[in-house]
């Protein structure tokens, strides 16, 4: 047992939907959560801002006394996950990954969407799913240019981000998609959009379930799960820009308990 807190982090506000799934798991377990607003978006940047941006944030949480850090970003995930593990190989990291492998399973037509950044389709990660998964089906892609900074405007049911979805889905929907992939974080904050646009029979796949269940078996693996006790724990929330925009969707989107910080990093 050990009641040391969970890392949590993501460029902004997407993270959260892999916080609040973590918390719907592990309700005992106490989050340190850090958006990284200042920086965001990091899907257009070169990788080794990212990873820069990783290792300070890494860091931050260490001191923090995180007993693991979970990498809730698709980007940061494909650019700096494999240096995070190099830099401190003692420590247990859990990353995301587009769905490509349950998309590629759930698909009826064959045809596969896939929502995600420039950074994450660029990445040898994905790569490296689609040489493995996605060999039977086709894959239709989009970077979604604008869309993570019109969530963290909390612009999430306008006609505006109607209207631009639907300039990405559409085309996939005629060519036949009938699963779609949530490659980052903050898209699942628009899915009731997405599913409305894809229709009643089209599946929309969020990978934060499966990563906090991955998490809760590392937890268990290594003896590190908290004890449970009678009053749920206040999670600690830090962004690097302004809290107020961030505050607005938190207190929307997160089911939990928790202190809300501004905090530079760099």
């Amino acid at each position: 047992m050990s009641s040391q807190p969970i890392g949590v982090f993501d460029s902004g506000i997407g993270g959260l939907t892999v916080a609040n799934a973590i918390v719907d798991i592990l309700p005992a377990e106490r989050l340190v959560y850090f958006g990284d607003t200042a920086n965001m978006p990091y899907g257009g940047k070169p990788a080794e801002t990212i990873q820069l941006y990783s290792h300070r944030i890494t860091r931050f949480l260490l001191q923090a006394d995180c007993k693991v850090i979970v990498v809730a970003c698709n980007t940061a995930t494909a650019a700096a996950l494999h240096h995070l593990r190099d830099s401190w190989p003692e420590v247990h990291f859990v990353g995301m990954e587009p769905a490509v492998k349950p998309a590629a399973q759930a698909t009826r037509s064959g045809v596969v969407g896939v929502l995600a950044t420039g950074g994450t389709f660029r990445s040898e990660r994905y790569a490296a799913l689609m040489h493995r998964y996605a060999a039977n089906v086709k894959v239709l892609q989009n970077p979604c240019v604008g869309l993570v900074e019109r969530i963290e405007a909390g612009e999430l049911d306008t006609p505006e981000t109607a209207a631009f979805l639907r300039s990405i889905l559409e085309p996939m929907l005629s060519q036949g998609a009938d699963t779609f992939v949530l490659g980052c974080t903050h898209y699942p904050l628009v899915r009731p959009l997405i599913e409305s646009i894809a229709g009643p029979a089209a599946v929309v796949i969020d990978p934060a379930p499966a990563v906090a269940r991955r998490l809760a078996f590392i937890l268990d693996e290594h003896h590190l799960r908290a004890d449970k006790t009678d009053t749920a724990p206040i999670h600690q929330l830090f962004v690097s820009g302004d809290p107020r925009p961030f505050a607005a969707s938190a207190s929307r989107f997160f089911n939990a308990q928790y202190q809300l910080h501004h905090q530079l990093i760099y």
